[in-house]
């Protein structure tokens, strides 16, 4: 007897529908972007308890004449294919054929549309089965209805959700695909009521706006970007408002939704020394790659892509992003933010090979970072003054340096054009160590100033064990240690980033932080000492800076990657536009 048979047509277009369709809010991406690959310039969507009753998607696309109302509802017929070549790099969202047919096998279905205003067909049909095709008047587009879905499929009935459920999903659904076409206007509405009125918008941040609040975009940072072929754009949030607010994710590619979990993580990773541990941020990205390096169906719902390259990609997408936190307008703001989209620009020098933390300040005065002959401050054991180095001279000269003024030696500020700025001294000294001190470790290199006397340090058996641990690191980063029996040492040599540097102490607190530390990859462990030693290196609140000391901190934190954010996730600039001082006063 044979064991293998064709199925039955309705029984194929069911496990069809289980691949498209799992719940109401997958049939209604796929009516949505059916409409949008008609040609939609506005599209209604409404749903009665949360889908489960009643689907209804209008549109005001291209329509469709009687026959090819009727062949849409076959499985493989499709308007936007006519080849297997055009399957490399199709720009529809789906293909029409695909979708109808499936939900038709598991729902009472009814097309309704016109290919111009006036003449039109109506096409209904249940569980598969077309059982009424008639005229009826209406405007140029299509209505889909879907009622009682999976009324023929019990055990998927069983498994969809309350209607609150199936709702929220319904309008997470719809809030993508509106993110994505701007330039189409969406209305959506649930068991009578209006949910979303949302204009069609001429960009991301203003269709943001018009879905969470002008609140959500005050949080976020533009992203544009070019690395070869592959552009990347955007939002992503600043890393001061990461954890106030819901975490939302958004990702295209080549302008198709999907869910990437590389491209996310890649994204997260630009924002490493800039958030405490478990937050992790809004991040609304459109990437753009070469159709032929990308393949898009991969997945029933087109849910997912595979990358030719992509380990370029995800590399595409960390740089896009940490480049956008690198931007002034990255900092915190008081108040509401109404800078302009890029925010004001960073008033200091373009990068150059010397030592940023040594740069001599414009005025001539003492550099913060130029260690003064002879230094020797008490517990950190005297310097030898022929083995200090003069203060390095920057090979480009400054720009403008605006006017510091210190406040209770803490914070810097000075005047913009855009408003108040306020600097963290810590904050500010801790980001400018941190990535020199990732630069030495990256590359290898071991400065040191060596000490007229050694220091002698007595640790605790688990300082002893971190040490141990990261002797290595610790030499590069210029501290020359050698062990003296049990958990003593005797330390020979110290990095010196500036003359209130305290090397015993800093060394001691450090292998404190770091006891216990079980950091997996190499770069982990580097950004986990780079980050403790520059934190316990760097200037504290309550030293007080010369004019020069805090011109020559401007000009380094304006030579780092990311200026806005220390090591700890906290803000190293604040920001209180001139707008939002005058409302305080009641100037607006």
């Amino acid at each position: 007897m044979a064991r293998i048979a064709v199925l039955p047509p309705a029984v194929a277009n069911q496990i069809a529908a289980g691949e498209v369709v799992e719940r109401p809010a997958s049939a209604v991406k796929e009516l949505v972007e059916n409409a949008l690959d008609a040609g939609a310039t506005a599209v209604d969507i409404a749903v009665e308890e949360g889908g489960r009753l009643l689907i209804r998607v209008s549109d005001d696309g291209s329509g469709m004449e009687r026959d090819d109302a009727l062949l849409a509802l076959h499985r493989h017929a499709t308007s936007k294919i006519t080849q297997a070549a055009d399957l490399v790099g199709v720009r529809s969202f789906g293909f029409r054929g695909e979708a109808l047919p499936a939900i038709s096998s598991v729902a009472e279905l009814t097309i309704a549309t016109a290919t111009t205003d006036g003449a039109g067909t109506e096409v209904r049909a249940e569980g598969g089965t077309v059982v009424e095709v008639r005229d009826v008047a209406r405007r140029r587009g299509t209505t889909v209805s879907v009622a009682r879905l999976f009324y023929n499929a019990p055990a998927r009935q069983k498994f969809m959700r309350g209607p609150r459920s199936e709702w929220r999903s319904v309008l997470d659904a719809v809030t993508t695909i509106a993110l994505t076409r701007r330039d189409v206007r969406f209305t959506l509405g649930n068991d009578g009521k209006s949910a979303l009125t949302l204009p069609a918008a001429s960009s991301l941040r203003d269709r943001v706006a018009a879905l969470w609040g002008a609140d959500a975009t005050d949080r976020l940072v533009d992203v544009e970007d070019v690395r070869g072929v592959i552009q990347v754009s955007g939002l992503v949030e600043r890393p001061a408002d990461v954890g106030t607010a819901s975490r939302r994710t958004f990702i295209t590619v080549n302008g198709r939704p999907i869910r990437d979990s590389g491209l996310l993580r890649a994204a997260e990773g630009a924002y490493r020394s800039t958030l405490t541990a478990g937050l992790r941020p809004s991040l609304l990205l459109e990437v753009v790659v070469p159709s032929a390096s990308v393949d898009v169906n991969v997945h029933p719902a087109k849910a997912e892509v595979r990358f030719q390259d992509r380990w370029t990609v995800e590399r595409a997408v960390e740089e896009a992003v940490r480049r956008a936190l690198g931007t002034f307008d990255a900092s915190a703001a008081l108040g509401v933010r109404r800078w302009s989209a890029n925010g004001p620009a960073w008033s200091a020098p373009a990068p150059s090979d010397v030592e940023l933390l040594r740069a001599a300040p414009a005025d001539g005065g003492d550099g913060l970072f130029a260690p003064a002959r002879h230094a020797a401050p008490a517990a950190t054991g005297t310097v030898d003054g022929d083995d200090v180095p003069a203060v390095v001279e920057p090979r480009t000269a400054p720009q403008v340096v605006p006017q510091l003024l210190q406040l209770r030696r803490t914070f810097m500020l000075f005047e913009h054009d855009d408003g108040v700025v306020l600097i963290d001294q810590h904050s500010a000294h801790e980001r400018v160590l941190y990535e020199q001190f990732m630069g030495m470790l990256e590359r290898g290199e071991s400065p040191s100033q060596r000490l007229l006397f050694p220091l002698t340090l007595h640790l605790t058996p688990a300082e002893g064990e971190a040490f141990e641990a990261n002797r290595a690191m610790l030499a590069t980063l210029g501290f020359e240690v050698e062990g003296f029996g049990g958990h003593t040492l005797l330390v020979h040599a110290v990095p010196m980033p500036h003359p209130r540097f305290d090397a015993e102490r800093c060394l001691r607190e450090t292998l404190a932080a770091l006891s216990g530390d079980r950091e997996a990859t190499a770069h982990a462990r580097h950004e986990r000492l780079a980050a403790t030693v520059a934190c316990k290196a760097a200037i504290k609140a309550g030293d007080e800076l010369s004019q020069g000391e805090m011109r020559a901190l401007f000009i380094a934190l304006g030579e780092t990657r990311l200026p806005a954010h220390d090591v700890h996730g906290r803000s190293t600039i604040v920001q209180l536009s001139w707008p939002e001082l005058e409302r305080r006063f009641g100037r607006q």
